[in-house]
């Protein structure tokens, strides 16, 4: 009985793995079975589980259909277990239909004993299962040829909708199996809710069970409802071996009974007689009249040659119902039964093999059909109202030979993606590639109804991107130009020029159409104008002649904002003469004129289609080419160099062409190597799978003869084996995959060797011979690729190891035949007995050894082979053979007579070697002393040079570094508030056109910014969140500074709140360690305080300090260039930290480079340019170093990024390239060097020419070397890699270097750059005018008021308390970080430079004394002698401050104000409260609690639930 579930069904998630990918498909475990999309969920049965997508195929629900079947009399059906659980069944969906109107979905089925199930789950989470019972609902088989959709049936009251079942029949009927028998009828209609007579599920009407009988075979294919019409669509099988595709109509009117005795039908025939086709998959073409239908018809019965064919299905229902002879509704063969009307297609707009899916949809004026293939493509098809198709279009191609399920749908959301669904996967597919299309002619000659040429983003893109109507597209109908034009003559003789434009414009470019006529020949043509009426133009020449050779005009077309260009060449009509052959036919229509029998006429006066020369072709008559094949025609999507094409006549052949699809333009491509029998090309790369057309062209434009070209999937591999070979090579590899037989070539990597293919290769299996390894050193592992045309495909890896290693034999007798047992070292190689020949050697014969069996004991392997009717033999040696190597092998006796020798011969090598090692000594102990000599010249050079270097070391640093980058102040705020949290620094910044607007605050964000304008809620709400334990301190550095953005329009308010929560801070540290207050950010009012004095001292930081900041971080970035530094490590020879110093550098020199900018592409070079080199700088380093010579030569950037420019090096006369890495680098173990200058060696006053890649590519175009992920570790530089010694080549190289020598480089950095330093630093603690900035007198006086407060008497807490106050909370960060002030990057060696700058600022500022040893950090000894001046000046600084007269709370708040009005509005605050509230919802309880301790007025609390509801009610909406 049924039973209605009213608790929630046990719930399971899927698989964790099920997940989108990266391609944008979604992959099951199972295969898949049903696809449904309702509105913005599309929702998918597979094998065992059932899944709820959302609309971009994230994974929402997913719920499996594995359970149990409880056994009994009246059995309950099936229910569902967990994962981990054992279960004895699974339901098989065979019906999946989202019903919107209820919220439900209907699934139904079939369990594993063979009977029917169904379920009724909730649409919006399939966990949930509202109903389900044990009956049969369409079809029990597993695979079936059934369809089931929803119909509506309207009477004179109501309107119900029940869902119609098809269900394939069989004329034989299957033996019953299962222990539910099933149902006979061929069409139903079912129950979706129990409101309905029967209640859900039942088929029953008022007073019967309406059904549609069928006595014999019958396969549904499709079925839907337009308007009150159903439309069912089956094949017919019949004995004959032919097939009849039948349409029937149905009315959906008052009742089932009388919906489905409504039935008319209608034969839908193809071919004559309407015999032998099939109907495979279908799809209704949305709007009408008419009613347009397509589908995909198997011409020959099979799968492979198939059509895709548009009907006319407008209903016919002017005969008698149910008087089809194959359908019944009552009792069949009552009454006589007349074949139904036939129908004929309205065109056949498609041929393509394997069509397994079709979706059509409307777009415009135009019909589009998306097809699927079993071969994993999905095409694009468009077509007018005319019934002419575009060219098709792949938008999506599998790489494998993966059939695309037979239905297809459409995203219900933004209708711009197809799903299609795989075997094991779905994907979302977009519908057009409108943005691969770059200028308005591509954008056109695309035809694609979707896409528009936008004018005003001169972009090409879907219609509704485009926001104003400033818009072109192609037109309602199909046209091969955009624009075209005419030339007639009138009676008069005058002589007019008609231009079409064959688009369709929006309104904007509409209203603005224009064209203007120019001919290039001077005065003498005058050409009159009329004004333009879209889509025509007309210019009325007043000379009646033209020029022999032509007259050229030029058309300037605007629509819009869209310019077009057109250049004409107008002809005198009747002067196109020649004998009338289709080629001045052609020519006769390019030139706008027409053609009338045999003569070119005017266009008015003749015919002006391409289709009148076509049939010209038929009259000319003379030996023409004929193909009689192409070796090889089938070739994979990546095409085939090298085809041979064989016929007769092929001498006159000038090419080939290939013409992919229908109504595509064709494809032509050279032909060489002709005979009169035979000629080679290349098959090109192609986008989709199929079969292409080819002929041969002769001179005149003609293609003669016919044969076809088969692209299919490219090859891949799953397999190798063996998985290993031996360095010296010719093992049989053997690769499995698919596709096999279109590889041309197998290549390795780290072997340059290229493996030709054996031609017995077959689909799944080749076998070919590996290639011997260059690199015998070691074992490597090489990446095996297949070559296909002019592509390499990934395939696996194969390892090499060294050769086997055999070491000895011996053999024993076994009756008349010798056993040899050959011992062999073990190895990885894993080599098999089939892999070996063996031969026993007697007196230089050999005899063949069949080896029997291999065994392995430890370290060791025995091969045992044995030599047939010779025991009496004596085998001394043996032969043995692996690929093409043979080796020799001594027996065990002939070792042992070599071992006696050697022994005997022990003590003369002795003596020899005694003798040999004193001379040896002698020579190694002179060596030694030498090397000892060098290594001090060396050391003693490089101490010399560091002293010479730091006594003439002069500050001749440039000072003009052009106008210095500052950063406006937002951005400058922004990186201050929130250094490490980038989307929030976004958020809460303006564009840059909203600066000016004061944009109004919703309800909710008003609510709360009156609310922390409540200085006790925003000091109890502060407090409250820092008393959690889950409030980090991350947390506590983000709150502040979404107050402090909150806040920015009230700067007064901002400093009281934080006045008071510094006193509440100052009362919890005044009794434990008042030294330690402000030194680091643990608490909200430390990072308020941050905040608060960088935007007081943001205009100081600007006009006092900025220059000398930026100076300062110049000629650090100047001095580094003087030196070496490491491209990888980034250390350099100049720096001022012992970390990033670069002590290992050879020997270098400078250089004077002549760079010559390239400028255009026709050679032409700029004036030069000097600019400075060193020998050792890679070619990256130049390239940096002449684009900051040209910058600050120039005042502005090169017009080209670093990564476009390529740099070539003049000699010899001719220009040689500079890479950073090419065959030519130095390797060292598995590390390559990076190339110099040196290496290249570029002489001084060399000339450099600097080209573009986007204008100049190179001949082998090359990444940067960055960007490999392990750069640093496949790379090097200036410092070797940790090799073996006698690995590195150059002598040089191999010097010692110390680091201490080179620490005098610190101490030259340090004199070249400390008057920017000085001068920084003074501009920071000096005071112009005596005064200190506002902010800085201002808190400084605070801090001494609370130390009176809390009586704090010790004037060194008072200094610490300033010193972290501005110092160490201000200063510090913004030396730290200069791309917080500047537009500018940094990298480590300029942040290392500037970290011990810093270090040397707050020394200055401390108030110990710090005692420096030879053992103390350098940084701290580089400023040491500097240190107790500058504190001197800061004590003097602080004293000043202290004796300058104070500021009134007036004049500060006056100052604060201003502040803010100069900010105004370049924050967005609605964003940083609606972050605000987010923390103020997770600890609202733990808020109120505190409010309430503080004794918080009820008015407060009110107004703070008040915010909370109008947040609340924003739920729904997205915070951004």
């Amino acid at each position: 009985m049924m039973t209605l579930l009213p608790g929630l069904l046990l719930f399971l998630w899927g698989e964790p793995g099920r997940c989108l990918e990266e391609d944008g498909a979604f992959r099951f475990k199972g295969d898949v079975r049903h696809v449904a999309v309702a509105n913005n969920t599309v929702y998918i049965a597979t094998e065992e589980m059932l899944y709820q997508l959302s609309h971009k195929l994230t994974l929402v629900r997913s719920l499996t259909q594995r359970g149990i079947l409880k056994d009994g009399p009246n059995p309950n059906g099936f229910y569902r277990v967990s994962e981990t659980d054992k279960g004895n069944a699974t339901f098989s969906v065979n019906i999946l239909l989202p019903f919107d109107v209820n919220e439900t979905l209907i699934t139904c089925g079939v369990t594993d004993n063979g009977c029917g199930y169904c379920e009724l789950l909730d649409l919006r989470d399939i966990s949930t299962v509202l109903y389900r019972e044990q009956i049969e609902v369409g079809s029990l088989s597993r695979s079936s040829a059934s369809v089931s959709f929803l119909v509506n049936v309207e009477s004179r009251t109501r309107a119900e909708t029940y869902f119609l079942t098809a269900v394939q029949q069989y004329g034989d009927k299957p033996t019953e199996n299962s222990i539910c028998p099933s149902l006979s009828d061929a069409v139903n209609l079912r129950n979706t809710n129990n409101e309905q007579k029967g209640q859900i599920f039942s088929n029953r009407g008022q007073s019967s069970t309406p059904v549609i009988k069928r006595e014999d075979d019958v396969e549904f294919v499709d079925g839907f409802q337009m308007n009150s019409i159903i439309y069912l669509f089956s094949n017919l099988p019949s004995n004959e071996k032919s097939n009849k595709v039948r349409l029937l109509w149905l009315e959906g009117k008052d009742s089932k009974l009388k919906t489905l005795k409504s039935l008319r039908s209608a034969t839908l025939s193809v071919s004559e007689g309407g015999k032998g086709s099939r109907l495979i998959v279908a799809s209704v073409i949305p709007g009408g009249p008419p009613v347009l239908w397509s589908g995909v018809f198997s011409a020959d019965g099979g799968p492979i040659n198939t059509l895709l064919v548009v009907f006319d299905i407008s209903p016919d229902l002017t005969g008698d119902a149910d008087m089809d002879p194959d359908f019944c509704s009552a009792e069949c063969g009552a009454k006589s039964r007349p074949p139904p009307k036939t129908l004929k297609p309205k065109k056949v707009i498609f041929k393509q093999n394997n069509m397994t899916s079709v979706l059509a949809v409307r777009q415009k004026a135009w019909m589009v059909f998306y097809i699927g293939t079993g071969d994993g493509q999905l095409i694009k098809l468009a077509m007018d109202k005319n019934y002419h198709t575009t060219c098709p279009r792949v938008l999506y191609r599998a790489n494998d030979d993966r059939k695309v399920f037979p239905k297809l749908h459409l995203d219900q959301v933004d209708l711009k993606h197809v799903y299609v669904p795989f075997r094991n996967q779905i994907n979302r597919v977009p519908v057009s590639k409108c943005n691969t299309y770059k200028t308005v002619q591509d954008c056109w000659s695309a035809q694609d109804p979707y896409c528009v040429w936008c004018g005003s983003k001169k972009s090409c893109m879907f219609e509704d991107d485009c926001r104003d109507s400033n818009w072109l597209s192609i037109p309602d109908d199909s046209q091969q130009k955009m624009v075209s034009y005419k030339v007639e003559q009138d009676g008069t003789g005058q002589i007019s020029l008609k231009i079409q434009m064959h688009v369709t414009v929006g309104q904007n470019a509409l209203s603005n159409f224009a064209c203007q006529f120019s001919a290039t020949s001077g005065e003498r043509f005058q050409m009159e104008n009329p004004h333009p009426q879209f889509p025509q133009c007309t210019s009325i020449l007043k000379n009646s002649t033209l020029p022999a050779e032509g007259l050229p005009i030029v058309v300037k077309i605007r629509l819009g904002t869209t310019q077009l260009s057109e250049k004409l060449k107008l002809f005198t009509c009747t002067n196109i003469s020649g004998t009338p052959t289709s080629v001045l036919c052609r020519q006769c229509i390019e030139a706008g004129c027409g053609w009338t029998t045999n003569r070119c006429s005017w266009a008015n006066q003749g015919a002006g289609n391409d289709s009148v020369c076509q049939m010209m072709e038929s009259w000319m008559n003379f030996s023409r080419p004929e193909i009689i094949s192409i070796s090889p025609s089938v070739v994979s999507f990546h095409g085939r160099n090298h085809v041979v094409l064989s016929g007769s006549n092929l001498s006159d052949v000038t090419g080939v062409r290939i013409q992919a699809d229908m109504d595509c333009t064709p494809q032509e491509f050279p032909v060489w190597n002709k005979t009169g029998g035979s000629l080679m090309f290349h098959i090109p790369s192609v986008e989709n799978k199929g079969v292409v057309k080819v002929c041969v062209l002769l001179q005149d434009g003609s293609c003669h003869g016919s044969a076809t070209i088969t692209y299919r999937s490219a090859p891949s591999c799953t397999n190798i084996s063996p998985s290993s070979t031996w360095f010296s090579g010719k093992r049989k590899i053997t690769v499995t995959g698919s596709h096999l037989e279109f590889a041309e070539a197998v290549k390795h990597s780290k072997v340059l060797q290229e493996v030709t293919l054996p031609k017995n290769r077959s689909y799944q299996k080749l076998t070919y011979d590996s290639p011997a390894a260059e690199n015998t050193q070691r074992t490597f592992s090489s990446t095996l690729s297949l070559k296909v045309a002019n592509v390499t495909l990934a395939c696996s890896k194969l390892t090499y190891y060294p050769d086997p290693e055999f070491t000895s034999f011996s053999s024993t007798r076994t009756g008349d035949d010798l056993r040899i047992t050959i011992q062999k070292k073990a190895d990885k190689l894993n080599m098999t007995i089939a892999e070996l020949s063996v031969w026993g050697i007697h007196e230089e014969k050999r005899y063949p050894c069949i080896i029997q069996v291999k065994e392995t004991s430890d370290e060791t392997e025995f091969l045992i082979c044995e030599i047939e009717n010779k025991g009496n033999k004596k085998f001394r040696e043996l032969k043995i053979q692996y690929g093409d190597k043979t080796v020799t092998l001594q027996s065990m006796l002939h070792l042992y007579f070599l071992t006696l020798l050697v022994l005997l011969l022990i003590p003369c090598i002795i003596v020899a070697v005694v003798i040999i090692y004193r001379s040896k000594q002698k020579k190694l102990t002179a060596k030694m002393d030498r090397m000892m000599e060098n290594l001090e010249l060396d050391i003693r050079n490089d101490i010399r040079q560091g002293f010479v270097d730091l006594q003439t070391e002069k500050a001749d640093l440039m000072e003009n570094v052009g106008a210095i980058p500052f950063l406006d102040y937002k951005h400058f705020a922004s990186r201050i508030f929130f250094p490490d949290n980038e989307s929030l620094m976004k958020s809460c910044l303006k564009d840059i056109g909203q600066d000016v607007v004061k944009v109004q605050l919703d309800e909710s964000c008003k609510g709360l910014s009156r609310l922390i304008q409540d200085q006790l809620f925003l000091t109890c709400m502060v407090h409250a969140l820092e008393e959690q334990k889950s409030f980090t301190i991350k947390n506590k550095c983000v709150l502040a500074s979404l107050l402090t953005v909150a806040l920015h329009n009230n700067l007064a308010y901002l400093t009281e709140v934080m006045q008071a929560l510094l006193r509440a801070l100052m009362q919890q540290n005044s009794n434990t360690q008042p030294k330690l207050l402000l030194r680091r950010t643990e608490s909200t009012v430390e990072k308020l305080l941050t905040n608060w004095m960088s935007i007081c001292l943001y205009g100081f930081l600007r006009e006092s300090v900025g220059q000398h900041l930026f100076l300062m971080v110049s000629a650090l970035k100047q001095q580094t260039a003087k030196g070496p530094v490491d491209c990888v490590t980034e250390k350099a020879l100049y720096t001022l930290s012992e970390d990033w110093l670069l002590w290992q550098a050879q020997d270098f020199s400078s250089l004077k480079l002549k760079v010559l900018f390239a400028v255009g592409s026709d050679g032409e070079v700029s004036e030069p340019l000097e600019v400075t080199a060193l020998t050792c700088d890679s070619v990256e380093q130049v390239k940096e170093k002449i684009l900051s010579t040209f910058k600050a030569k120039f005042g502005f950037p090169y017009n080209t990024a670093l990564r476009d420019v390529c740099i070539e090096y003049e000699k010899d006369g001719s220009f040689v390239p500079l890479e950073e890495v090419d065959a030519s680098s130095e390797v060292i173990g598995e590390v390559t060097m990076l190339n110099t200058l040196k290496h290249y060696k570029v002489p001084d006053g060399a000339t450099i020419k600097v080209l573009s890649r986007k204008t100049h590519p190179p001949l082998s175009p090359q990444k940067s070397v960055k960007d490999d992920e392990n750069f640093s570790g496949k790379y090097f530089h200036l410092i070797d890699p940790d090799v073996d010694t006698d690995q590195r080549k150059n002598p040089e190289r191999k010097k010692l270097k110390l680091k201490e020598v080179h620490l005098t480089k610190l101490l030259s950095t340090k004199v070249a750059v400390h008057s920017f330093v000085e001068n920084l630093f003074r501009s920071i603690w000096g005071m112009s005018h005596c005064r200190a900035p506002h902010a800085v007198k201002y808190f400084f006086d605070f801090l001494d008021a609370q130390a009176d407060n809390i009586k704090i008497t010790d004037p060194d807490v008072l200094h610490i308390w300033k010193t972290n106050s501005l110092p160490l909370r201000f200063w510090i960060n913004i030396l730290k970080n200069p791309h917080f002030v500047f537009d500018m990057e940094s990298t480590p060696n300029l942040d290392g430079c500037l970290s011990v700058i810093a270090q040397a600022f707050m020394d200055s500022f401390s108030l110990s004394e710090t005692q420096l040893g030879k053992h103390a950090p350098t940084n701290k000894l580089l400023y040491a002698k500097d240190i107790p001046k500058f504190k001197q000046e800061v004590k003097a600084y602080y004293k000043q401050i202290r004796d300058q007269p104070p500021i009134t709370d007036s004049e500060f708040k006056d100052f604060l104000l201003e502040e803010s009005k100069k900010h105004e509005n370049e924050f967005n605050e609605a964003a940083a409260l609606r972050e605000l509230y987010k923390f103020i919802q997770q600890y609202f309880t733990e808020i109120k609690e505190k409010l309430d301790q503080n004794g918080a007025p009820a008015e407060l609390m009110e107004r703070l639930h008040h915010v909370k509801n109008l947040f609340d009610g924003l739920k729904s909406c997205s915070w951004n």
